[in-house]
């Protein structure tokens, strides 16, 4: 193998510049004083701001420029990115759709085919969006007999919604235009007239669409309506709201046999929900005779507590099938007769050790239900009636990404991908009573040969003696020496389980690098249910940088990597674990990369939807919750590693690695003050404040523009910002490129 040496031109002088610090503003929680002199830099549509941002962004694109391996990067992203992407179809009235890219077009576009060997055509290309590919797809929904496509557009990466509608067989698009969703589903009415959807109120400056800027005051009041095609947004009718609770947010879904509509009621983040219906063909009128009543819709509250998740599977007239973790922190299904509402009963039990993740019914009386066993997935058949096994289907270790089938189906289509299969969509035939699984489509990426690397799954002890498990893939036989460089990752919040996913730019720094790329399931995530998401949340939250930390170790102690070729990554949840960990132990890392992270720990739920996550961190508003807040928050935790009594290391180094904080401009859901305030602090401790700083490692901060919190980025966009970060991880850990 050729190799190139490690990039040569020196990083330029960082000069950070100055950011003015305003000693007024200090904030007395529960009797702690706590300065906060960035405050100004939550007014992100301020002058200043814009001007700290472009300032901020010169200083990164001068390091930049030094990361040699930045061309070579974006180039073979590039080269493996340019193959064809298919997601698993679904199907309505015998028509097929789906979503697929040939190669680099900036999003994949939505096709339709008719039957099976049909030729497919493009529905709908958000490419043709925007003249910037910045206007992206974010939720669509077909309706019943396959006649309208409803679909909902986000600009720039927002968490804003505009829904319009067209009709499948010409394209002609409607003139319906509904504004201001946000949080919501399509969810169509069996008779093809129209849906419901979930919005907020306009705000009182409303010009009639969510404007160019990020608005970052917080959302409250949300309300369902039901509009009927080919009307005005004014006329759509209020089904429900609930002004006594302007926290709710509501999610409408009608069963597939279109007598009900359900509404799961949420507060939080919480796998926790109400539950409520309403028979639809109970109302006298149907829901033309609601029009101009202003009277909401007569919902039945049949869960309304918030003490466990409930997600109904199935409907049998007024008999629910419902996946829920009451009493069950694996989650079980249980039926209940909404005539009836104490009559729930236990279908499927919880199982001793896996996680039931979904449970779909297909083909009339039956369950496709998927587990989750130590990180790895389990398909299984299942009777719809009384949960018994039918069939195993056996799957690869990986990660069933998706399942799409109805009842009236007789087959259903399964999404799967793993570290090293870039992806497959199986077609299960049910029609013979036995699950016939075959190869509908595969993604093959050339020039990407798997028999070159290897995945396994190890498990290394945390600081508590815990057990946490964590994949490691590489390049086969590997020497354990502690010479490569390794990317670990990792979440480790709200329930959500981190498996094994096909990643471009994993194998571009795996082949091109010498990388050992990591995923560590950490608590906090759902890998085990909710027994392990509470084990890193609220009181419990510093169980994650424990266990994060603990992966760093083993992968070291392992001969997998040295401390100085660590580089650490993770967005949102996981960019305030990669910047508390900084912070505990600096000198464990050799590069950070924090993805929009929260880093304000006391004022998270003072802007956009972060109330919600109160139910994962706490909130400082309350003496017990500030007290756990103020221990990690990054923002109030940066301390310099080299003066007595910082903590963390004992062969500590002296500084804070190299560090990158991602951000973009338009983030409504981790609004960018929180990088803005942390990179402003560390520059500022770190470096700005100290003659001859021992802090010369750079803290750069890469802000896009017109993107958001990472949902609907181009592939343009998405190529450009891996180079980016990954090329700044290679320079500042001296690493080579290989040939």
């Amino acid at each position: 193998m050729g190799s190139l040496a490690a990039a040569d031109e020196p990083l330029p002088p960082l000069r950070y510049p100055p950011a003015r610090r305003d000693g007024d503003i200090v904030d007395d929680y529960h009797g702690v004083l706590v300065p906060d002199p960035y405050r100004w830099m939550e007014e992100l549509e301020s002058e200043e701001v814009k001007e700290y941002v472009g300032a901020q962004a010169a200083v990164a694109d001068a390091v930049l420029a030094t990361c040699d391996h930045r061309g070579r990067l974006r180039g073979q992203l590039t080269a493996l990115l340019d193959h064809p992407r298919y997601r698993a179809p679904f199907k309505r009235a015998g028509t097929y759709f789906y979503f697929h890219n040939p190669g680099l077009l900036p999003h994949s576009a939505l096709y339709v085919q008719h039957g099976l060997g049909g030729e497919p055509s493009v529905l709908l290309d958000p490419g043709e969006l925007s003249d910037d590919a910045t206007v992206s797809l974010s939720m669509i929904g077909v309706s019943d007999d396959g006649e309208h496509l409803a679909y909902g557009t986000s600009a720039s990466g927002s968490d804003w919604v505009t829904i319009s509608v067209m009709r499948v067989r010409d394209r002609h698009r409607l003139p319906d235009a509904l504004s201001w969703v946000k949080f919501s589903r399509i969810a169509w009415t069996s008779d093809g007239k129209g849906f419901f959807y979930s919005r907020f109120p306009a705000p009182k400056d409303d010009d009639g669409a969510p404007e160019s800027g990020i608005r970052t005051d917080v959302n409250l009041n949300h309300e369902v309506y039901y509009h009927f095609l080919g009307t005005e947004q004014s006329d759509d009718v209020m089904c429900w709201r609930d002004p006594e609770h302007p926290k709710y947010i509501y999610t409408p879904e009608v069963t597939e046999d279109g007598k009900y509509v359900l509404l799961s009621v949420s507060e939080s983040s919480e796998p926790v929900n109400k539950l409520y219906y309403c028979d639809l063909s109970a109302l006298s009128h149907g829901l033309s005779g609601t029009k101009g009543t202003h009277e909401m819709l007569p919902f039945v509250k049949l869960v309304d507590e918030f003490e466990a998740f409930y997600g109904v599977v199935a409907n049998d007239g007024t008999r629910f099938t419902v996946l829920t973790n009451k009493d069950a922190p694996r989650y079980k299904l249980s039926r209940v007769d909404v005539d009836d509402p104490q009559s729930w009963t236990d279908v499927l039990p919880e199982d001793g050790k896996a996680v039931l993740e979904y449970a779909c019914a297909v083909h009339g009386d039956k369950l496709l239900v998927n587990y989750l066993s130590d990180v790895k997935y389990v398909l299984q058949m299942r009777s719809l009636a009384a949960g018994e096994l039918l069939h195993g289907i056996p799957i690869d270790i990986g990660s069933v990404n998706g399942i799409t089938g109805r009842r009236c189906d007789s087959e259903v289509f399964v999404e799967f991908s793993s570290f090293l299969t870039p992806g497959i969509v199986y077609r299960c035939d049910l029609s013979s009573g036995v699950p016939e699984m075959s190869i509908y489509r595969e993604i093959t990426v050339p020039g990407f040969d798997r028999t070159d690397f290897e995945a396994k799954q190890v498990f290394y002890p945390s600081k508590d003696g815990t057990k946490i498990p964590m994949f490691v893939v590489s390049r086969k036989n590997i020497d354990l020496d502690g010479s490569h460089p390794a990317l670990l990752f990792g979440y480790g919040g709200f329930g959500m389980s981190m498996t094994p996913q096909f990643s471009a730019a994993r194998v571009v720094l795996m082949r091109n690098l010498g990388f050992v790329t990591c995923v560590a399931n950490i608590r906090g995530g759902g890998e085990y249910g909710e027994e392990w998401h509470k084990a890193g949340s609220l009181a419990n939250k510093q169980n994650c940088f424990d266990d994060f930390i603990a992966a760093g170790e083993f992968l070291v102690s392992a001969g997998y990597t040295s401390p100085s070729r660590l580089c650490i990554e993770g967005g949102s949840n996981g960019g305030l674990l990669v910047a508390a960990c900084i912070n505990q132990r600096p000198g464990l890392f050799g590069c950070a990369l924090a993805h929009v992270g929260v880093m304000d720990m006391l004022r998270f739920h003072k802007f956009t939807i972060g109330r919600a996550w109160a139910c994962d961190f706490g909130c400082s508003e309350k003496e017990e919750e500030f007290r756990w807040l103020i221990k990690y928050s990054p923002l109030h935790n940066v301390r310099r590693p080299w003066e007595k009594g910082a903590g963390g290391d004992q062969h500590r180094r002296q500084q804070y690695p190299p560090t990158m904080l991602l951000t973009a401009d338009h983030d409504d859901r981790v609004v960018p003050s929180h990088t803005l305030k942390f990179l402003a602090t560390m520059q500022h401790v770190l470096c700005t404040s100290v003659e001859q700083s021992p802090q010369t490692n750079p803290i750069v901060a890469r802000i896009d523009r017109k993107s958001g919190h990472g949902c609907g980025r181009s592939t343009q966009k998405i190529i450009d910002e891996a180079a980016d970060r990954y090329a700044f991880a290679a320079k500042t850990m001296g690493v080579s490129w290989i040939d």
